[in-house]
């Protein structure tokens, strides 16, 4: 059975935290939902809210990235794909080793990941290379889809959707006329207006998906 891992870790505490954190100061990043491997790790990110050219040029500067190409431009972000000169020893080469999917990953000072391990063998594979290479992991949550909670099933979000979206419920953001804003909940939660915009646009496609598309014969 496959098993969800949540965490966070700090910029500086992996490679690519620490490229993509170098001057000129960054916007928000996301890596696109990907599988590592020996050869590709983490090739794809959404980046958002910096000067593309100051960036790209910030990004090749650093020793282990042999290059980095702009593939797309997408309201205000773009998707880069990223060749390392040489194969990061950190939690990206612990996830390729372990199979994990990375379903979502994003920084903003502090990265957080949401993973799926083929099973708890993997998991444990994982967990016994950080701690081997002494890589400093808050693990947020560990669950698999088929375990209830107090509140019935799990959504499938992210600690950081989740928080989002209860706080904008709670503050009004979804009332109309919305009663805060965006900036608000972000000042709040200690994150870019950005990341928290993606974190309830994300969050609410999850439950939207969960709650809509999994009834959808109750309206055929």
């Amino acid at each position: 059975m496959s098993v969800i891992l949540e965490f966070t870790i700090e910029t500086d505490a992996f490679e690519l935290g620490r490229v993509l954190a170098r001057p000129p100061p960054h916007g928000h990043i996301e890596l696109e939902r990907v599988i590592p491997t020996q050869s590709n790790l983490m090739p794809f990110l959404w980046v958002t809210g910096v000067d593309t050219d100051a960036f790209e040029a910030s990004v090749r500067e650093q020793p282990s990235i042999k290059t980095i190409h702009a593939l797309d431009h997408v309201e205000g972000s773009t998707l880069y794909r990223i060749e390392w000169a040489t194969r990061p020893a950190d939690i990206l080469a612990a996830l390729a080793d372990a199979d994990a999917v990375v379903l979502e990953a994003s920084g903003d000072g502090v990265w957080e990941f949401r993973v799926r391990f083929p099973d708890h063998d993997k998991l444990s594979t994982f967990h016994n290379a950080i701690i081997k290479e002494d890589i400093p992991i808050h693990i947020d949550r560990t669950y698999t889809l088929s375990e209830p909670t107090a509140t019935g099933h799990p959504l499938g979000l992210t600690t950081g959707q989740r928080e989002a979206l209860v706080l904008a419920l709670n503050w009004g953001y979804f009332a109309s006329p919305s009663e805060t804003s965006l900036d608000d909940i972000a000042d709040e939660l200690g994150i870019s207006r950005q990341a928290v915009s993606k974190r309830i646009r994300r969050g609410n496609e999850t439950v939207l998906r969960k709650t809509l598309l999994s009834s959808a014969e109750d309206f055929t």
